[in-house]
């Protein structure tokens, strides 16, 4: 039977399912794609494809199996490979293709715009501004770029845990600006010497980040409800570095959702878009703001909520619009054969 919908990821190092234990040691991307598939289950057979599977099964109400190019779907959402896409065109001339993007192209993929657009292969972004970055660095002509934000769970809510005041929460891998992210402790440490800071690495990607400051403790890698206690608990996610752009940031959503706030760098990536109640984006650059911020909050910490937007009930419907509008259009014709 032709699935209506399959979702093709051939980056991720090993087979995954729907559930969090399979998901352990992943990063943000694969839990994406998890809960997104789930969502639209409930209406179409769905499925998910992995090139590091090797045996098929099912989760739930989603197929997960090894992927086959040859196999036909009616809509295909191929993760981060823009080369897949075109082999799926060529393949598939029928069949209606989605890019879905969770990173920011090097400059040597400027080509895939043009190669896109030509085989009728539409992008979806993780954010509004991933997609403004992405209609700027590729030149015309283009395909055609939108965006639906990733999912945070609905049952996530603040439930009235107190907030411990010296404890502040890192749980990103090391290579999203750890090293600043010490520097950043251990400057507001010397003005407050009981500060803490907690760091939780999910493990997919091992990354050089200097020494541990005094005052670090380091969580190793967590099942998501331990290292959703941490964030119920923590004073704020602390973030302040400002070389890693995050196309999302699914770490912050979640603390906010959570009712943690996040100190994150102000106009980078999509943090003003993501940590939306005010007061939590600054110049991360500036110790002083962020020994302010610090203290503020320690006297009076803020009442932070999640975007409702975010919510999986609500992206779960952007996705069933998506791929009804796509359907709606007539795909290109087929390139020519691999």
């Amino acid at each position: 039977m032709t699935a209506e919908i399959a979702f093709v990821d051939t980056l991720a190092p090993r087979a995954y399912g729907l559930q969090p234990e399979s998901l352990a040691g992943l990063g943000g991307t694969e839990m994406t794609l998890a809960r997104v598939a789930g969502c639209l289950a409930s209406g179409a057979t769905v499925e998910i494809r992995q090139t590091a599977r090797r045996t098929a099964a099912r989760d739930g109400s989603v197929n997960l199996v090894p992927f086959d190019r040859t196999a036909p779907a009616r809509v295909f959402v191929v993760v981060n490979s823009w080369k897949v896409a075109i082999l799926l065109r060529r393949q598939h001339a029928g069949a209606r293709i989605l890019l879905w993007l969770h990173v920011f192209p090097g400059r040597h993929n400027r080509g895939m715009g043009a190669a896109l657009a030509a085989a009728g292969v539409e992008v979806v972004c993780v954010s509004a501004s991933h997609a403004r970055w992405m209609r700027a660095f590729l030149p015309h002509p283009q395909p055609r770029i939108g965006h639906i934000p990733n999912p945070v769970d609905d049952e996530l809510m603040p439930d009235g845990t107190a907030r411990d005041p010296d404890l502040l929460l890192f749980a990103s891998a090391p290579h999203k600006g750890l090293d600043q992210v010490y520097a950043a402790f251990a400057a507001a440490r010397r003005a407050i010497p009981t500060l803490r800071l907690a760091v939780a690495d999910p493990g997919y990607l091992r990354w050089p980040a200097g020494a541990a400051p005094e005052g670090v403790e380091p969580l190793g890698r967590l099942a998501q409800a331990e290292l959703h206690g941490w964030m119920r608990r923590a004073l704020c996610l602390f973030y302040p570095q400002t070389r890693f752009a995050e196309t999302f940031g699914l770490v912050i959503a979640e603390a906010n959702a959570l009712g943690c706030p996040a100190l994150v760098h102000r106009g980078l990536g999509a943090n003003d878009e993501v940590a939306s109640t005010p007061g939590q984006c600054l110049d991360a650059t500036r110790p002083d703001l962020i020994l302010g911020r610090l203290q503020e909050w320690r006297a009076c910490p803020p009442a932070i909520t999640g975007r409702d937007e975010h919510r999986a009930t609500n992206i779960g419907r952007l996705w069933r619009d998506r791929i009804a509008a796509i359907r709606s259009r007539s795909p290109v014709a087929c390139l020519e054969p691999v």
